[in-house]
């Protein structure tokens, strides 16, 4: 007997693929489940800044929107189309052949104050989401709304329509790096602002000279140049001060670390266990994988030796 070199090495290949892939998902979701359970849920107006768990409701903020699909009113959404392609003689598969999010604001609010988020990046499991079927590209309008059962049972089913969306007044659990700004939190360079005065002053060069050029001679001295700066190190303490008047305005943004930044209708315990629940079947499927890589490199050197 011989060994297909070829096939044992494509085999092989795939097996060892999906086992190192398949031990990276169970670490990953491991860990999302492991910073969801130990940090602790804060409140909106004495929240540290930095890594945060925010749970609250859902408010219309800076507006509502129309999901693309099904024109309903949220204040995000998702979508993705799939079509139905052939792949092989017999056999169908669907491909995505379009996706898209919304990038727009929301508002969480906990009854201690609102804090806006930017939705960019984060894993967002909503309670709302739809499929339906049709014959085109895109969707007619009227068809989520009062016919969906009736496209998914008719005949053609060439495209597979998913749409998912966060509606005002629903919960949402929030976790992701949150900032402040406004209201005296933010950090304050008063060197860094001074110059910039200057430089913004130096713009208008002859109404500096009006300003400081006491001699008139069209130059400024050493003794003018350290009123200049003196009167932007002023300057620049007055817009400090009208900053810091501002009010406070949170924000719950992507981490630029590696934590997890997910937003979702469901709470913390129910996302947890999801993941948890991801990871044992990802760790059985790397085991399996290991185990029939194993079997297959013992089953070819079984037939090398005794063949």
């Amino acid at each position: 007997m011989t060994v297909d070199i070829v096939g044992f090495s494509i085999t092989l290949g795939i097996t060892s693929v999906i086992s190192l892939g398949s031990g990276w998902w169970c670490i990953n979701n491991l860990k999302k489940a492991r910073y969801l359970l130990d940090t602790p849920t804060s409140k909106v107006r004495s929240a540290a800044q930095g890594y945060v768990e925010l749970y609250g409701v859902l408010k219309e903020g800076l507006g509502q929107q129309s999901a693309p699909l099904t024109g309903e009113t949220c204040v995000w959404w998702s979508f993705a189309i799939d079509e139905q392609v052939r792949s092989g003689k017999n056999n169908k598969r669907w491909q995505q052949v379009e996706k898209a999010s919304s990038a727009a604001l929301l508002c969480l609010s906990d009854g201690t104050g609102d804090c806006l988020i930017d939705p960019q990046g984060a894993h967002v499991i909503p309670l709302t989401k739809q499929v339906w079927y049709g014959s085109t590209r895109h969707p007619r309008q009227e068809l989520p709304r009062k016919n969906i059962l009736q496209s998914m049972l008719s005949g053609v089913k060439r495209y597979r329509y998913t749409e998912q969306r966060l509606h005002v007044d629903e919960p949402l659990y929030a976790i992701g790096d949150f900032v402040t700004r406004g209201g005296g939190h933010d950090a304050f360079d008063l060197t860094a602002t001074q110059g910039a005065v200057i430089r913004e002053w130096k713009g208008d060069f002859s109404g500096l000279l009006r300003r400081f050029d006491r001699d008139r001679n069209g130059q400024l001295d050493e003794h003018e140049w350290h009123r200049v700066r003196e009167a932007a190190e002023q300057e620049a303490q007055r817009l400090h001060r009208q900053l810091s008047a501002d009010p406070a305005q949170h924000f719950l943004r992507k981490p630029q670390e590696s934590q997890p930044f997910i937003l979702s209708s469901h709470g913390e315990d129910d996302i947890a266990k999801r993941f948890v629940w991801q990871a044992i079947f990802a760790a059985c499927l790397c085991i399996g994988s290991a185990v029939a890589s194993a079997f297959i490199i013992n089953s070819s050197f079984s037939i090398l030796l005794n063949g």
